[in-house]
């Protein structure tokens, strides 16, 4: 693993590690760019196998917020923060996560932190005893609260953009959707599609979300089957790198537009989706609406409406990864990259004027 070559490669600014032995901390907080404004991005709480994969995690998830960022015209860089520990088996503390809370307060604001996969909105009220570098906050402790809600919109109107190019028509009713993983964002993303009468067959590896399914009345398969469903759309949203050569060939649908992160395994992948004919919703374009959320809260008031227009705004920045693509004959994956560099480029790109300090 070659760290300062992987990050002059990929334009990596920092990568920090913290360790506080008392509290049982290890964490590491990746920031990517800084260009359109300080780097947002959650705290991962998992039991990582090696230190190695922590840092590669952080370092991977922080450049997609990134471009998450560019491409939702936020205000906003890319950066991730990872604790090394087990959130399900007692590792998690209040002494913990203050600690976090202290790192993230050492880096003086160039990095904010809210919640991912291991972490809560509980979690954010002990980091924020320690920190004002903090987002995603319950609404009543004056934060934005549940970012699933506008994730879950999102997708949704990622998947209407979709529709619109495939089929002539922005209308999901009738249309055979087939979720993969039936957590928080594709419980709010199929709130959507059932008012709009979509068809839903959902899978995930834990029975009660599976359950939470059922009491909807969505059909439910195994894991899987989930990738044979016949479908017209496959909504990837548990973990990321479902998509790649063993599991594309498999896919009977005409759209991919999911909530999961990182779903390409590789960037080939993207380019298979492509010669098939599967129109695929880039991941960090669709499922924007967590860090829009939060960015509503960003130096002001959260603003629940401002959150929401901002999130429905998905559908044209989709138009556009479309179009994009469709003029350049490249893939959609290529194409949301292209418009998020080309903004960071452009931002880059502004003269500096001297201003006496």
């Amino acid at each position: 693993m070659q760290i300062f070559d992987d990050m002059s490669r990929y334009g990596y600014e920092q990568l920090a590690l913290f360790t506080d032995p008392a509290a049982g901390l290890k964490a590491i907080v990746a920031i990517h760019d800084t260009t359109l404004g300080p780097a947002c991005g959650g705290v991962r709480i998992w039991p990582y196998a090696t230190e190695a994969e922590a840092v590669q995690d952080a370092l991977r998830l922080s450049r997609a917020m990134t471009y998450k960022s560019a491409t939702a015209d936020l205000a906003l860089g890319g950066g991730k923060g990872v604790i090394i520990a087990d959130p399900y088996d007692g590792q998690k503390s209040e002494a913990l996560l203050r600690a976090y809370g202290r790192a993230v307060d050492a880096l003086g604001g160039r990095y904010i932190t809210t919640t991912d996969v291991g972490s809560t909105g509980r979690d954010l009220e002990y980091i924020s005893q320690e920190t004002d570098y903090v987002v995603g906050l319950p609404l009543s402790r004056g934060g934005s609260g549940d970012t699933s809600i506008m994730t879950g919109l999102g997708v949704y109107m990622g998947m209407k953009a979709c529709a619109k190019e495939a089929w002539g028509s922005d209308s999901l009713r009738g249309k055979r959707v087939a979720m993969q993983g039936f957590g928080k964002v594709a419980y709010q993303t199929a709130q959507h599609l059932l008012q709009e009468d979509a068809q839903i067959v959902a899978t995930d590896v834990h029975p009660e979300a599976l359950e939470k399914a059922r009491g909807l009345g969505i059909k439910t398969v195994a894991p899987e089957q989930i990738y044979t469903v016949d479908s017209d759309l496959f909504s990837p949203c548990a973990l990321g790198g479902t998509l790649n050569g063993d599991t594309i060939p498999r896919l009977t649908c005409r759209i991919v537009a999911g909530g999961a992160n990182n779903q390409l395994l590789t960037d080939a992948a993207g380019e298979e989706l492509h010669r098939r004919g599967i129109l695929y919703a880039p991941d960090y374009v669709i499922n924007a609406g967590g860090v829009i959320n939060v960015s509503a809260e960003v130096g002001m008031d959260y603003s629940p409406d401002l959150a929401r227009e901002k999130t429905e705004r998905i559908y044209e920045i989709m138009e556009r990864v479309i179009a994009t693509a469709r003029d350049e004959e490249i893939p959609t994956a290529q194409a949301a990259d292209r418009l998020a560099e080309q903004r960071l480029a452009a931002v880059r790109g502004i003269k500096n004027l001297y201003r006496a300090r």
